[in-house]
């Protein structure tokens, strides 16, 4: 019989708290979606940020100072909610941009690859290693005087003379 009567006080005091949470989301709904949407211009997104908003407030509602400020914490909710999603929202297209670019660049055409091609076979062995590794496959000069087993100095020396016999050879095909 005692665990009844304290498992009916808890409800009773859970019902009015619950009561009054129910009281503030019905208060402040409204204007917090409004405050959302004005701020995102997409409904579904407002209402998924009003939801956030309310349960991080709940949340801490008993932390409040002062719960008649409950809009004032509210808002500034929102408003955090929405700036921080379009900062992700900008943080994921510039990567999403960054994996794109190389397919949108412009590449050259068949002629221009065959003849680029071509110049690199009149390379030493070594020296086209040397470029491929640098350019081609993006690699510092450090990892391709690794890979190559050659000292740094010997790399950045293969790698310049390579450069320069391939732009004589590509300025004088043209």
């Amino acid at each position: 019989m005692v665990r009844t009567v304290v498992t009916e006080s808890k409800g009773r005091a859970g019902r009015g708290q619950a009561g009054r949470l129910e009281e503030l989301y019905r208060a402040h709904a409204p204007e917090a979606m409004r405050l959302a949407y004005l701020l995102t211009g997409d409904r579904v997104l407002a209402e998924d940020l009003t939801q956030d908003a309310f349960v991080k407030v709940l949340g801490r509602f008993q932390d409040l100072r002062n719960r008649d400020a409950f809009w004032w914490y509210l808002r500034r909710t929102i408003v955090n909610l929405s700036r921080s999603y379009f900062r992700r929202r900008q943080v994921e297209r510039a990567y999403l941009e960054r994996l794109r670019r190389p397919d949108t660049l412009p590449g050259p055409d068949i002629g221009e690859r065959e003849r680029i091609r071509r110049a690199l076979v009149k390379l030493r062995p070594e020296q086209r290693a040397a470029v491929v590794l640098r350019y081609y496959e993006d690699m510092s000069e450090a990892a391709t005087a690794e890979i190559l087993g050659r000292p740094l100095g010997t790399v950045k020396s293969m790698v310049s003379r390579g450069i320069d016999t391939l732009r004589e050879e590509l300025t004088d095909d043209a």
